[in-house]
């Protein structure tokens, strides 16, 4: 079986960057990252294929207002758990395809 992150490096390496979505939209207005349409289309790419679009819209709210992703870290729901474990597997898996 092929582990998930070399199955996302291969489809990065063949597959031209992802249409915008809610990451990508939400990265590139944000005032903290570089702004750089390159990459916030492959953070969007990233995050098509490891979360569903509920969990990306979601996501998108990160990039707004910290807090919120401090919040769902910080929380002792199950929901909140499940979703910030696929949210690190997320971030962990676009940081080393995308650089930064």
């Amino acid at each position: 079986m092929m582990k998930p992150v070399v199955a996302v490096a291969a489809i990065l390496l063949t597959t031209p960057f992802a249409v915008a979505g809610p990451i990508d939209n939400a990265c590139i207005r944000s005032d903290r990252g570089a702004r750089s349409p390159g990459l916030c289309g492959c953070i969007q790419q990233v995050a098509n294929m490891t979360l569903s679009r509920a969990d990306q819209r979601r996501a998108a709210g990160f990039f707004k207002d910290a807090q919120q992703a401090q919040d769902v870290r910080m929380s002792k729901t199950a929901a909140d758990n499940q979703f910030w474990a696929r949210y690190k597997t997320f971030a962990s898996t676009a940081e080393a395809y995308c650089g930064r």
